[in-house]
C-alpha cells in the first residue's frame, strides 16, 4: 500500500518565533521590506518566517535579531518544545490576527478607564453581532 503524504502545518515553535519577530518588527515601526533588505531576503520570505510557514536557520535568526536591534534570546526565551507556555501561546495566537496589535495599541493609548470600558463593550457587542444570534452574551476571559 503506498504511503500517504499528509501536508503538515507549521511547527508551533516556528510559529511562535515568527510571531515574536513580527511583534518586534512592528514595535520598531519597521516594514517587512526594510527587514528583508537588511537580512538579504525578499519581503515574501519575511512574511513566511512570520507565519511560521518557513523555518528560519540559526544564522538567519541571528541576522534578524541584529536587524531588529535585540538579542537572540529576546526572540527565543521561554520557548520549549516539550512545554510551551499555554498563556503565551494563546496570546501569540490572538496577536497573530490582522489588526490585533493595532487594536491593542489603540486601546492602551486610551487613558480614561471609562472610555476603555466603553470601547471594550463596543468591541464585544460587534463581535457578538458578527457571529449571529446564537452567541451567548458572556465574554471569554483569560
Amino acid at each position: 500500500m503506498p504511503r500517504q503524504i499528509v501536508p503538515s502545518s507549521p511547527h508551533k515553535l516556528d510559529v511562535a518565533i515568527g510571531q515574536r519577530i513580527r511583534q518586534r518588527r512592528r514595535a520598531l515601526g519597521l516594514p517587512q521590506t526594510a527587514l528583508a533588505e537588511t537580512v538579504g531576503v525578499t519581503f515574501q520570505q519575511i512574511q513566511k518566517y512570520e507565519r511560521g510557514a518557513n523555518r528560519i536557520s540559526f544564522s538567519r535568526l541571528v541576522e534578524i535579531a541584529a536587524a531588529l536591534k535585540c538579542q537572540l534570546t529576546d526572540l527565543t526565551e521561554g520557548l520549549d518544545a516539550a512545554t510551551p507556555p499555554s498563556d503565551l501561546a494563546y496570546l501569540n495566537e490572538l496577536l497573530a490576527h490582522p489588526g490585533a496589535l493595532d487594536m491593542l495599541e489603540a486601546y492602551v493609548a486610551l487613558t480614561d478607564p471609562g472610555l476603555r470600558r466603553a470601547v471594550l463593550q463596543h468591541a464585544r457587542t460587534l463581535a457578538g453581532a458578527s457571529k449571529g444570534p446564537a452567541l451567548s452574551t458572556g465574554a471569554k476571559t483569560r
